[in-house]
């Protein structure tokens, strides 16, 4: 199988520290294209990185999808907990982590465009929404164990992501627990091996 890969997407990472904690890294083929490219269009209708490629042809995609089919894979400990209040909790951890990405992405874009008000107020926003979404973690971080669950990688990338692109906006202070929980898992395998490359 293969991966529409972007050395710098959170989202291709998030699906990589998968395959890393996996132990499944090594069968994944990485086809290195641009976010955008038209290449991707006949296997993904989204044109978007991550899609996989699987070895009968199909494709999969958006990180969600491909993460619970890797876990699939492989003899490993699941990364997505059997029914019950676990795998609710990893879920809820996974959409949070999401969701800091799914705000922070675009704003990188706007920030680069001339700034109106209408800009300036959607580039706020977004911000707010990482600000709750860390609020929320600092609550939880007690909870958080090694990177155990996809809810954690999923988390863990998206702090990664916003030392890599936001490094200028730190979201340590105010979020102790959440600081020592990443310290204790930054340098874990699945976060080493997929660190973003700009």
């Amino acid at each position: 199988m293969k991966i529409a890969f972007s050395p710098a997407s959170p989202y291709v990472r998030k699906v990589m520290a998968c395959a890393v904690a996996r132990g499944i890294d090594g069968q994944i083929e990485k086809w290195v294209i641009p976010t955008t490219d038209a290449a991707l269009i006949p296997v993904n209708p989204l044109s978007k990185v991550p899609t996989l490629v699987l070895d009968d042809g199909k494709t999969l995609f958006d990180s969600p999808v491909i993460c619970e089919y890797l876990d699939s894979l492989g003899s490993a400990k699941p990364l997505f907990p059997a029914a019950g209040p676990a795998r609710w909790a990893a879920l809820r951890q996974q959409a949070i982590g999401d969701g800091i990405l799914d705000a922070s992405q675009p704003r990188r874009r706007e920030i680069a465009l001339p700034q109106d008000e209408g800009r300036i107020g959607y580039i706020q926003l977004q911000q707010g929404k990482v600000k709750h979404c860390l609020d929320d973690l600092e609550k939880d971080a007690a909870s958080l164990s090694k990177l155990d669950t996809i809810g954690e990688i999923a988390i863990a990338c998206a702090l990664g992501y916003l030392d890599f692109r936001f490094a200028h906006e730190p979201w340590r202070p105010g979020h102790p627990k959440l600081e020592a929980w990443y310290a204790s898992v930054v340098n874990m395998p699945a976060l080493v091996k997929t660190a973003p490359v700009a």
